[in-house]
């Protein structure tokens, strides 16, 4: 078995909250009883809503909470050579088109079609812009016109074949890419998106098994057709239950309430707020799945 090598990987877009601390003890536990690493990433390719005060607070809530990290932090803003390179190398395999589709052009789009399936992340794409003729995607990138690059889905399924992941909960997953529709790999004011960084950072991180809440298990089919594409190795997956408030309503970054920071300045012991988050002083994950 490979070593085990977990990750948390938050986005800077504001303060971490109790849903944060449960998946970051969840990953840093595993790799911490294994004799493994833990890595700390910070997503933040979304530079419109992305902070640098937000990532020295995720740096001083984590250390506060008594978690360490192993090796340097990865700032996904300062490897945007690194997704360029996979989006140029899925290119060459002919995978990718442009979008020059809005959200609303979508949106209508789908309420054109009759008992239009809704995949895992909405409606899939309708795939508006995939036959459009070379001569016209060109005219229209000369002219201007905004676009994303889309994966052509059904084709990569049909270069990569069937594929499966291991969940340490569910087991072997047959991956299910087509649910997603053509998903959209990178935007002009976004050079990558998240299906395409993490699968590309977990690989360059040598993850070997990715932690994180069961609200992602659906991405993980994407993922998983990017790594048989580009060449990447598969982690193990462990998808943890999200906790909740005593509504039964997941923790978002609008709950003030339970943020890290707000919790230590009214008083909470780094023991206390562990324990909150499922985790009670000799004992395991509680809250996890």
């Amino acid at each position: 078995m490979r070593d085990v090598v977990t990750r948390f990987a938050p986005s800077p877009t504001g303060h971490l909250h109790l849903g944060h601390a449960h998946s970051a003890l969840v990953g840093w536990q595993a790799a911490r009883r294994a004799g493994g690493r833990f890595l700390l990433r910070i997503e933040d390719i979304d530079r419109s809503r992305c902070r640098p005060d937000f990532t020295a607070a995720i740096l001083e809530d984590l250390a506060w909470l008594g978690l360490d990290w192993d090796g340097p932090i990865r700032i996904q803003s300062e490897h945007f050579a690194d997704y360029r390179d996979a989006l140029d190398r899925l290119g060459r395999q002919g995978l990718l088109y442009p979008c020059f589709c809005t959200r609303a052009d979508i949106k209508a789009e789908v309420a054109r079609a009759d008992a239009a399936p809704h995949g895992p992340e909405g409606p899939p794409y309708p795939g508006t812009c995939r036959t459009l003729a070379p001569p016209d995607r060109a005219a229209r990138i000369a002219g201007g016109a905004a676009f994303g690059l889309r994966l052509d889905v059904a084709r990569a399924v049909a270069r990569a074949g069937p594929q499966s992941w291991q969940d340490e909960v569910a087991g072997t997953v047959a991956a299910d890419p087509l649910s997603h529709g053509d998903v959209v790999l990178a935007r002009k004011d976004m050079p990558t998106s998240y299906h395409l960084a993490v699968t590309v950072d977990d690989a360059l991180q040598e993850v070997t098994l990715v932690t994180r809440g069961e609200d992602l298990f659906a991405a993980t089919d994407v993922h998983r057709l990017l790594q048989a594409l580009l060449g990447l190795p598969t982690p193990r997956y462990r998808h943890h239950r999200l906790i909740t408030d005593a509504s039964g309503r997941r923790f978002a970054k609008r709950d003030r309430a339970m943020t890290l920071r707000l919790l230590r300045e009214t008083g909470h012991s780094p023991a206390e707020v562990r324990a909150m988050a499922g985790f009670a002083e000799g004992s395991g994950p509680a809250a996890s799945r």
